[in-house]
């Protein structure tokens, strides 16, 4: 059966889109491949978080993705810091890594033009490191968004090349995850544009309170309003019908359909509708995100126990891999 890994940033706060682009998939797979969930916190360190933030993130991504159904007990879900053979293989893998193929890396490229000031070793070589995120736990499938396809692409040039340079089978050559069949919905962003993101300001976390959904829901773009019986929806406006489709009713929807076609629409209603939907679905998971939060016990419990799973697979490969280099002890 194909073992599958997964990382999750650790930057902190599921949203919308979040879960239900990818996050209802990652509970799905659970029960059908052997699987690894990471809260990828080595990779935040490129940003440089101010340390006590770096803890409270990784806590709140960890309660955020309990609480939404990632089972620890299905899935091996670890912290990535926890596991220090990852880092011992990314300083393996960066020996075989070339600067002219990491420069030319889509990723480091939008990262030096949005923090100038902070272009560090780390941003260049990131996708050494979530190379060895992946083959360390010799992963066949990885779920990946369009952004990071580069990435995964040159985690397969970097395990075909261990493999060519020491003329051996180690590593299977990870393959994207496609969630046929599935429902992946783009879940766009209140400002009236693109996809919903934390770092673009128009999210809605599933953490939010209901008086914070109610205030971003209502300063949701929109636009004067339909001139034409029936005419075509501005992005603005489907926006919100797709986020309407996801959390209410099929007759909410039809009704807030027709009311546009016939020119009649008020969109604070149709908000104000929105805003209850969306509080009625993310209310169980809100209140499921703050039991987490508080039972310091339970978290470490899941840490733990994931990071024991996560370090037998890791220290395995681990092995090999000093074998296969010519890393001996003597002693």
């Amino acid at each position: 059966m194909p073992t599958v890994v997964s990382g999750i940033r650790s930057t902190g706060n599921l949203h919308l889109g979040n879960y239900f682009g990818a996050v209802k998939n990652f509970i799905e797979m659970q029960h059908h491949h052997p699987t690894f969930f990471f809260i990828a916190d080595l990779h935040s360190l490129t940003t440089h978080p101010v340390p006590d933030h770096l803890y409270v993130n990784v806590r709140q991504v960890l309660a955020e993705y309990l609480a939404c159904g990632i089972d620890p007990e299905k899935a091996t879900v670890f912290i990535q810091s926890d596991v220090p053979e990852i880092a011992e293989l990314y300083l393996l893998l960066n020996m075989n890594a070339y600067i002219g193929e990491l420069e030319r890396t889509t990723s480091f490229k939008d990262k030096v033009r949005q923090q100038p000031d902070n272009v560090n070793a780390g941003l260049l070589t990131y996708p050494v490191l979530m190379a060895a995120d992946i083959i360390i736990h010799k992963a066949h499938l990885v779920p990946v968004g369009k952004d990071q396809e580069q990435n995964l692409e040159m985690a397969r040039t970097f395990a075909r090349r261990f493999n060519r340079m020491y003329d051996v089978e180690l590593f299977p050559i990870p393959r994207p995850y496609v969630f046929e069949g599935k429902d992946m919905v783009k879940i766009p962003g209140l400002d009236g544009s693109g996809k919903m993101g934390k770092s673009e300001g128009n999210a809605i976390s599933l953490a939010d309170a209901p008086e914070v959904i109610r205030k971003k829901v209502m300063r949701a773009v929109t636009d004067s309003g339909p001139t034409e019986l029936n005419q075509q929806k501005p992005e603005v406006i489907q926006n919100l019908f797709t986020l309407l489709d996801v959390v209410s009713e099929p007759d909410v929807v039809a009704h807030f359909d027709k009311c546009y076609n016939e020119c009649t629409i008020r969109y604070g209603d149709l908000k104000k509708q929105l805003a209850e939907d969306i509080i009625r679905f993310t209310s169980p998971i809100r209140e499921r995100i703050e039991e987490m939060i508080a039972d310091e016990v339970y978290l470490s419990k899941v840490a733990k126990q994931g990071a024991e799973k996560a370090r037998a697979s890791a220290v395995a490969t681990l092995k090999e891999v000093r074998e296969v280099i010519g890393i001996k002890k003597f002693y």
